[in-house]
């Protein structure tokens, strides 16, 4: 099956406002350790257990991993956390804002990843690799899901919505003012009509989690039990998520005066000066902000080309067709003078650091659509880096998956 039900470990109802935590990879450790201050069930402590050692402990020792199987087994020893006794779905709503998203918690078939039926859309990096396979053998559980999408299906969403009907087991508001709702799904009827229109669905797209998904993969090649085959994922119909822009900042102008460089750039895009701040409003659209002026750019509609949906991609026409040949960053994984800022900060943040000095140029673009991720992982190829931004993100800690 594409995925099915699990046997979660999750927090009390009471508690889970406590355990629940940011995601562990949008937070460094100084963070963390400053937002589990009096949080004893805080899941940080599980997720990021080098804040329970001292400050000069490396993140990836061995004695990182003891630390959180440690915490993980206080605070079930304690009751903080507990298992259900039967399989179940959790239907799980993100409400930020006006934005809400809804959605299911189960497990997903690692032998479908492996045949490329889970789809990528990204390179994994193999430190990062490791370190999610130390944690998850570490542990025996998988304790941060993937974000996958599948194509909005209406059946599936009846389903979904029924359960939400009922009475949450959790109605958290975290620190950013994100509202992590969470149902058990108890009708086994609804349970296996779930399963089955999934797995009748051709393909399931993982959004954010590929360091976890590829661990996952490793961990089940070497444990080989029924558990250990499906991996901690949580579902979202794609026409109900949220990609944010994904911006640029450069440091230099590759020795060019500004007057030379916008030059460069008109030879490629159509040049306007804004009255102010450029969001862009439709795909090849870009905003520019340069030595304290915002521009509209353009690009010419020669260059986009029609076939590849990874040429195709906004992120791409500006790499491919300004920040390589005119600023000569070839590799913007590597280069040290390339940095990417999320849209959840807003434009404010991109003037901030170029009016600082620290940058010389920024650019603002269109989000990346959920359609375009599909297109791009559909043709087995990869996305380029910083391509989306997802938002809201999930919580760790609500539901986790032990592999028995």
């Amino acid at each position: 099956m594409l995925m099915q039900p699990f046997r979660g470990l999750r927090p009390k109802p009471d508690l889970a406002a406590g355990v629940a935590a940011p995601p562990y990879d949008v937070l460094n450790t100084e963070e963390a350790r400053s937002r589990a201050t009096g949080k004893p069930s805080s899941f940080l402590h599980i997720s990021k257990p080098e804040i329970d050692l001292p400050p000069t402990t490396d993140p990836y020792a061995p004695a990182v991993y003891a630390k959180a199987v440690e915490n993980l087994k206080r605070m079930t020893d304690a009751g903080v956390l507990v298992r259900d006794p039967e399989a179940h779905y959790y239907v799980y709503r993100l409400r930020m804002g006006d934005h809400v998203q809804t959605g299911f918690v189960g497990t997903a078939s690692v032998a479908a990843y492996d045949i490329n039926r889970v789809r990528k859309h990204e390179f994994t990096r193999p430190d990062k690799e490791d370190d999610r396979v130390r944690q998850i053998e570490a542990l025996n559980a998988q304790t941060g899901p993937v974000l996958l999408a599948y194509k909005a299906s209406k059946d599936v969403q009846t389903i979904i919505e029924t359960t939400a009907k009922g009475a949450p087991l959790y109605d958290v508001v975290a620190d950013d003012g994100i509202v992590h709702t969470l149902w058990k799904m108890d009708d086994t009827g609804a349970i296996e009509k779930l399963t089955q229109l999934i797995d009748a669905m051709p393909a399931l797209y993982i959004a954010d989690g590929h360091h976890r998904s590829a661990a996952a993969s490793r961990v089940s090649a070497k444990k080989k039990t029924d558990s250990a085959a499906y991996f901690l994922a949580v579902a979202f119909p794609h026409d109900q998520m949220r990609i944010f822009d994904y911006n640029r900042v450069i440091k230099d102008l590759n020795g060019l005066t500004p007057d030379a460089f916008l030059a460069k750039v008109r030879e490629r895009f159509d040049v306007s000066e804004a009255a102010g701040q450029v969001k862009p409003d439709k795909p090849t659209r870009f905003g520019m902000y340069l030595g304290g002026k915002w521009y509209k750019l353009d690009i010419h509609s020669t260059l986009i080309p029609t076939q590849d949906p990874v040429a195709s991609l906004d992120v791409s026409l500006l790499q491919d067709n300004l920040i390589a040949p005119v600023l000569g960053i070839a590799d913007p994984r590597r280069d040290k003078r390339i940095d990417f800022v999320g849209g959840i900060r807003g434009l404010k943040e991109l003037e901030k650091r170029v009016n600082s000095g620290e940058m010389q140029v920024a650019f603002a673009l269109h989000p990346t659509t959920l359609e375009q991720l599909m297109a791009v992982a559909d043709s087995n190829q990869v996305m380029p880096p910083k391509s989306t931004w997802f938002e809201p993100k999930l919580a760790d800690g609500l539901v986790s998956h032990v592999l028995d």
